[in-house]
């Protein structure tokens, strides 16, 4: 387990190295979230049937609903929470990172090693969105 959680960190460091910056011009810009999000729902559909992939897919999902609700005003995030949000599915749309996606079973490991760190490092951030998105599911 703590070779996992090492590789994860590392995966994850070297994602912010790499896109970090990136990551936080595009959670300024409300047309480069839109487009990214357009191709994380792509890369999605693409992948859902990859046993690998199917473990980020959950993550993402939530990260997609917490960058919208943020974009319409509902539930606020800080800067640094959207923009590790937006580094998470940068990362994972980006066919160009750690380990090439192409590379058959491993060529995933470090997109999902990345969107696991990322939600790790979220988690309480990731617990009050999902409490709040049941809430207006009621509300409704």
């Amino acid at each position: 387990m703590g070779v996992l959680l090492d590789r994860s960190k590392f995966y994850f460091e070297r994602a912010k190295q790499l896109y970090l910056e990136k990551a936080t011009t595009i959670a300024g810009d409300n047309g480069s979230i839109k487009k990214l999000l357009h191709k994380a729902n792509e890369r999605i559909q693409n992948f859902k049937s990859h046993p690998r992939v199917k473990h980020a897919i959950e993550p993402i999902m939530i990260f997609k609903r917490m960058i919208y609700a943020h974009k319409s005003g509902a539930h606020k995030l800080s800067m640094k929470t959207l923009g590790l949000l937006v580094l998470g599915i940068l990362y994972f749309v980006t066919p160009l990172d750690i380990i090439p996606d192409f590379l058959p079973v491993i060529g995933f490991a470090d997109d999902i090693s990345v969107v696991i760190a990322i939600y790790k490092t979220l988690k309480m951030e990731i617990e009050v969105f999902l409490a709040w998105e049941n809430s207006q599911k009621g509300s409704i």
